[in-house]
């Protein structure tokens, strides 16, 4: 059974009642926050975390926006049909030129998707500053196995990071196949790995350098009997 929230088109739905959501409401920055594109961001999760489950009306079943910052979710939900559904929330302020957003570790969601009743979904708002008003110009509510790799990336971090490549170009295949997605994860996994390899080896091979260099020097730093 598939997630007919996400597989029937619903899922556009809610990102439509967000952005008109976003920007209903009366400006909620300081002056200060305004400056700061991570206390903007907070400031727009935390909207979003106080009106999602309202806005997913009958489909919510269960709802948590309780969560630890390094946790895979900012808020969860499940729905009708049993599906567990954890979101991130991002923001893409549009006048920053480049953002490369984390998304999860390529680890945690392959255990985590062992499980066909679980999503791991991202919400993206793009969006800019009129003074202190936030104006949502895009927002984006998808699976992940519905982003395409042509807009995807891995980071060299613990088991490898999935990240956003660019934030202002994010491209949706509306209904993908889970199973071909995570084929696709593991394909470039098992070509990201062998070129992890490779640096490391030039890493030894730098530190075995640097100790044979400092092998063969004077230790004047020795500290001398009197």
């Amino acid at each position: 059974m598939k997630s007919s929230f996400f597989y029937n088109g619903h899922y556009k739905e809610l990102a439509d009642k967000l952005k008109a959501y976003i920007n209903s409401v009366p400006e909620f920055l300081s002056l200060q926050t305004a400056r700061s594109t991570r206390a903007v961001g907070d400031a727009i999760e935390g909207l979003i975390s106080e009106k999602f489950d309202s806005l997913l009306g009958g489909w919510c079943k269960e709802y948590s926006s309780s969560f630890a910052r390094r946790a895979m979710a900012d808020i969860a939900f499940k729905d009708k049909e049993d599906f567990y559904c954890i979101v991130d929330v991002k923001t893409h302020r549009e006048d920053t030129k480049f953002n490369m957003p984390n998304l999860t570790s390529v680890e945690r969601l392959s255990r985590f998707y062992e499980d066909d009743k679980n999503v791991f979904a991202l919400i993206m708002v793009r969006y800019r500053l009129d003074g202190n008003r936030v104006l949502a110009t895009e927002v984006s509510f998808v699976p992940i196995e519905f982003l395409s790799w042509d807009c995807l990336t891995v980071g060299a971090l613990g088991w490898g990071q999935i990240q956003i490549a660019n934030s202002n170009r994010i491209i949706v295949n509306d209904g993908f196949s889970r199973k071909q997605w995570m084929l696709t994860l593991c394909d470039t996994m098992l070509e990201f790995y062998p070129k992890e390899i490779l640096k490391i080896h030039e890493r030894i091979g730098r530190f075995e350098d640097v100790k044979s260099y400092w092998e063969k020097k004077e230790d004047i730093w020795i500290r001398k009997s009197h």
